[in-house]
C-alpha cells in the first residue's frame, strides 16, 4: 500500500505497534457511537482489527500526523472497479475533532480515490442523527443524495443512513483538489 502524504497529515497502513493509539482512540463511546462496532474495550480489539485491514482491506488507511502518530482512520470500501465508485469512511479521535484534520484527511483519500485509483464517484454514509458528520461531508462537496432505510445492522438493529456522493468533476472544481498531495509508494 502507498503512503499518501499532505500538509500535515498522512495517510499510511496501519502496522502491529500502532494498536495502542488505535485502541486508546477506539475506546472512547462519543468517537463510535454510530458504528456498528466499539467502543474498543481491549487492546486485543485494535490488534485483530489491525490484522484484518492488512490481510483484506487494502484502500484503508491510518491518518497519521506530522510525527507519524495515528489520529484517525480513513478508507474506501465497497469497491466496484467496473462502476468506477466506492464509498469513503473516516473517523477520528476526539482531541483531533475541529481542528481541520478531517478536511484534510478526506483531500488526502479522496486524491488517491480520483487521482490514483480513477475513480468516478466516491460515495459516504452517515447515520441520519451525525448531524457533525453531515456538515462536515457537505462542507467538502458532498451531495446528500438520500435516506437508505434499514441499510446496516447496528448492535444488533437495523438502522437507516443517508447516502451522500462526490463525483471526480465536482472533485476536480473543489478547493480539495487544491491540496498539494503526495502518493508515494
Amino acid at each position: 500500500m502507498p503512503r499518501v502524504e499532505g500538509p500535515r497529515l498522512s495517510l499510511r497502513p496501519p502496522r502491529p505497534d500502532d494498536a495502542d493509539a488505535l485502541f486508546e482512540l477506539g475506546s472512547d463511546p462519543d468517537v463510535v457511537r454510530f458504528f456498528s462496532w466499539g467502543p474498543y474495550r481491549r487492546r486485543e480489539e485494535a490488534e485483530a482489527f489491525i490484522e484484518r485491514v492488512v490481510r483484506e482491506r487494502p484502500y484503508e488507511f491510518l491518518i497519521v500526523d506530522e510525527d507519524d502518530r495515528p489520529i484517525g482512520l480513513t478508507g474506501l470500501t465497497e469497491m466496484s472497479e467496473r462502476d468506477g465508485r466506492a464509498v469513503v469512511g473516516t473517523w477520528l479521535g476526539r482531541p483531533h475533532w475541529g481542528t481541520g484534520a478531517n478536511a484534510e484527511s478526506k483531500a488526502l483519500i479522496l486524491h488517491y480515490a480520483f487521482a490514483a485509483l480513477g475513480l468516478g464517484r466516491v460515495s459516504a454514509y452517515a447515520h441520519p442523527d451525525n448531524a457533525r458528520s453531515l456538515r462536515a461531508l457537505g462542507k467538502i462537496g458532498f451531495t446528500r443524495e438520500g435516506l437508505l432505510r434499514g441499510w446496516h445492522v447496528h448492535r444488533g438493529q437495523r438502522r437507516d443512513v443517508v447516502i451522500l456522493g462526490l463525483l471526480r468533476e465536482e472533485w476536480e472544481r473543489s478547493p480539495l483538489a487544491a491540496v498539494g498531495v503526495r502518493v508515494v509508494d
